[in-house]
């Protein structure tokens, strides 16, 4: 199910969803639509859409999504992995149970059964999340454009975790530290966007992105006073205009 919740702040709304659906803050997925901030005549506010179920809702659509090199992105829990990657202890690679067994198992044989080689190892342990890295000589070709080949290997590692009964188990699978390095690309994408803005006073349509990309830009732009930021479109690839205050 898809729920729209606004609030004064990211945090605000995020803490309304929870309320209002009896969900804990991991339980649902969050995309930013749009952020205004408080000015002399209007009060500041974040609109945001909260996803919940969102493995049922994308598994229809995951057929044909590796052959044909574009993989949907499955989840906003992903818009904390720098954080995951910095508190999380890397302790032993090889798996600690059936499930995690599993897992390695149907990933490695999804990845050859499109051609390549590659080895599966646990990346880091959570309550709730596990992370799962890909070792292989054909990384660039399993991350894909903009990690699309990556997302769709993720969320068929998420589905089959289902599966296994284990619903409430999300999956973080990398490699060659594409996430951490994507992340850093967009935050200086944002900040650079946010720089031309201020010098045209005019806006920016960036290219379409998946849910955590377009969180991303909106969340390190969103503390900054002369602009602001919205999502335009339709689908789950939508575009991120930035621009200058007040020009609306």
């Amino acid at each position: 199910m898809i729920y729209e919740f606004e609030g004064r702040t990211e945090k605000e709304a995020i803490d309304r969803a929870a309320a209002e659906l009896g969900l804990q803050k991991d339980d649902f997925d969050v995309e930013i639509l749009e952020t205004q901030r408080s000015g002399l005549f209007k009060k500041g506010f974040v609109k945001i859409k909260v996803h919940t179920n969102s493995l049922g809702q994308d598994a229809g659509a995951v057929s044909g999504a590796l052959g044909g090199a574009v993989g949907k992105e499955e989840e906003a829990d992903s818009a904390h992995w720098g954080r995951q990657m910095s508190k999380s202890v890397f302790g032993d690679p090889e798996p600690k149970n059936e499930i995690e067994k599993q897992l390695i198992d149907f990933i490695e044989g999804v990845i050859e059964r499109m051609g390549y080689a590659g080895k599966v190892t646990v990346l880091f342990r959570e309550d709730r999340k596990l992370g799962l890295k890909i070792d292989s000589e054909y990384s660039s070709i399993l991350i894909g454009k903009k990690g699309k080949n990556l997302d769709a290997l993720q969320l068929l590692a998420n589905i089959y975790t289902g599966r296994l009964g284990r619903e409430d188990l999300r999956i973080i699978l990398d490699s060659e530290n594409y996430r951490i390095r994507r992340e850093e690309s967009l935050v200086r994408l944002a900040y650079t966007v946010a720089d031309r803005v201020r010098e045209n006073r005019g806006s920016i349509l960036l290219e379409p992105m998946n849910p955590f990309d377009r969180r991303l830009i909106h969340t390190t732009l969103n503390d900054k006073t002369d602009v602001e930021t919205k999502s335009e479109g339709e689908g789950l690839y939508k575009q991120v205009r930035v621009y200058y205050r007040g020009m609306r």
